[in-house]
């Protein structure tokens, strides 16, 4: 039923969230082998579109922190091909991000320890916290979160030598998520940009 909805309707809208396969080497590679795919192509980051007076905008948590990046910067990074929209299928019951909410977690550093308890973000854990259901609660589920091989069982070393250098303990099994949850979430449909 939605398919048949939105199959005409694939216009940006504010709200949409935008998923794109940005090139990190190592990293990227140990996170595709353990998040899920969606028809077979990995994501490794996620924003969220708004439109600022006329323009349309992504607010995202990356690098440099929580930040809003113009849209054609964003589309610049990984080129159009590689990003895919996602749109919740009903927001009857679901409020969509403003920039009123965005305001509390703009400007906070990037969470290079994906940690849902301290005060920085990463693009997916600013989802978590943006889309909630009207009585205030996330729509998106978390999960155990895994740093390991699944072929091995053994923590990817590129993850050993980063939590090292970050004195951190490895946040195995801790709550999180990540594009590739989001975007197969039943809550969405998803199409490939333009």
């Amino acid at each position: 039923m939605y398919d048949s909805i939105y199959a005409q309707q694939r216009q940006l809208k504010t709200g949409d969230l935008l998923f794109q396969d940005l090139p990190c080497g190592d990293f990227c590679d140990a996170i595709n082998k353990v998040t899920p795919s969606y028809n077979g192509k990995h994501f490794s980051h996620v924003g969220i579109l708004l439109k600022e007076n006329v323009q349309w905008v992504v607010a995202e948590a990356i690098g440099r922190g929580v930040c809003i990046t113009p849209l054609d910067s964003f589309i610049k990074r990984s080129g159009s091909e590689s990003i895919y929209v996602g749109r919740i299928k009903d927001t009857s019951h679901i409020l969509l991000p403003t920039f009123k909410q965005l305001e509390k977690y703009t400007g906070m550093p990037y969470d290079s320890v994906f940690n849902l308890n301290n005060q920085a973000m990463y693009c997916s854990e600013l989802v978590y916290y943006l889309y909630l259901d009207k009585q205030g609660k996330a729509v998106f589920e978390l999960a155990p979160m895994t740093f390991k091989n699944p072929d091995t069982k053994d923590f990817f070393s590129v993850w050993i030598s980063y939590f090292q250098k970050m004195k951190e303990p490895i946040p195995e099994g801790n709550p999180g998520l990540n594009p590739g949850s989001i975007i197969n979430s039943p809550l969405l449909y998803v199409w490939k940009y333009k």
